[in-house]
């Protein structure tokens, strides 16, 4: 597993906050070092002063980047924990050494001479010391990164366990509860055909919505079969004369798929919004015209409110787009709502 980095941006900042600080105290003889014999850092032009801060500026930058996430992407191989710890402390100790030498070097050469006793142990005393804090630092940045992804792995197991949750609860509704119930009501009502017929179309129902719910999409044929067990259960409920189906889909079409109860949906949405009635029966007709599928109704719109969100035709026309990129077609005029939707041959 990657660890996650600590931003560049971050170790930038700190690094040259570093620098700043460190360089502010040595500006060129505002300072008199008695611990270390040092009366005065002279001969040091403008030009050295740039080049140090810019110097300790990288050195900062290369000891945090090192500390806060080079080492910990190191691969474990063979080596143990002690191992891993020693190969840390030789490269820091490397990185202090060798920033010591190159500062050595460039002091030689901007200054025209070599660092005195003194001007030496100081300069040791101060890269120690900031190389000490860069360690601490270093080790809050990772800290802090560690935190970060404690939240975030708490976060993640604690929507893990409200899904689990939820799924609990969903599964609670035993299916085969509920088609024993419908069974048992059956045996009940034996004796009335229209009853008995009544339940068996309703458990077709239920079966499809469970099978369907996990399909894009499903055969032309059998949406039909589920679309007459929703017919039958609203003629029953609205009396046979006030809904009338005309179906005449050809036999190739029979066999493309569109997405689960889309049909259902439509004729679901004529009912709501049309009048129903002995003198004005609501007319529907499903025919196959080029690759697409018509449903097609008459059209008196409800005088009376209707409660409805107006989100079914929006939500099947995204899924369409979002399975095959294309759309469903509305038309509408005094007399007939129409709908087309594409059929998607069978894979």
């Amino acid at each position: 597993m990657k660890v996650r980095q600590v931003k560049q941006i971050e170790l930038w900042k700190i690094a040259g906050l570093v620098a700043v600080l460190v360089t502010l105290p040595v500006t060129i003889s505002l300072f008199r070092i008695q611990a270390f014999n040092v009366e005065n850092i002279t001969g040091v032009s403008i030009g050295y002063l740039v080049i140090r801060l810019l110097f300790i500026f990288l050195f900062s930058f290369i000891v945090l980047q090192f500390n806060s996430n080079l080492k910990y992407n190191f691969p474990e191989f063979k080596y143990n924990s002690l191992v891993r710890q020693t190969l840390v402390v030789f490269i820091n100790l490397g990185l202090y050494f060798g920033t010591l030498a190159v500062m050595t070097s460039l002091y030689s050469l901007f200054a025209g001479k070599a660092l005195e006793g003194g001007e030496q142990k100081f300069l040791y005393f101060i890269f120690g010391i900031v190389h000490i804090i860069l360690l601490f630092i270093a080790r809050i940045l990772r800290l802090g990164i560690i935190r970060q992804d404690n939240m975030i792995e708490n976060e993640r197991l604690q929507q893990q366990n409200l899904q689990k949750e939820l799924s609990a609860l969903k599964n609670q509704l035993n299916p085969h509860f509920l088609f024993n119930s419908l069974n048992t009501l059956n045996s009940l009502i034996r004796e009335n055909s229209e009853a008995t017929m009544f339940v068996n179309k309703l458990s077709h129902m239920y079966r499809y919505i469970l099978q369907s719910s996990d399909r894009d999409l499903v055969c032309l044929t059998e949406e039909l079969k589920f679309l007459e067990s929703y017919t039958f259960l609203i003629k029953t409920r609205f009396r046979q004369h006030c809904l009338a189906i005309d179906m005449d889909i050809s036999q190739e079409h029979l066999q493309m798929e569109i997405p689960p109860m889309a049909l259902q949906l439509l004729v679901e949405n004529a009912v709501k919004h049309n009048e129903m009635s002995k003198n004005c029966p609501l007319q529907l007709k499903i025919y196959s015209e080029g690759s697409s599928l018509v449903v097609q109704n008459s059209y008196h719109p409800r005088t009376t409110e209707v409660d409805s969100t107006g989100n079914g035709l929006l939500n099947l026309d995204k899924r369409y787009f979002l399975l095959r990129k294309e759309k469903i077609t509305i038309q509408q005029n005094e007399n007939l709502f129409t709908v087309k939707l594409p059929l998607i041959p069978m894979a």
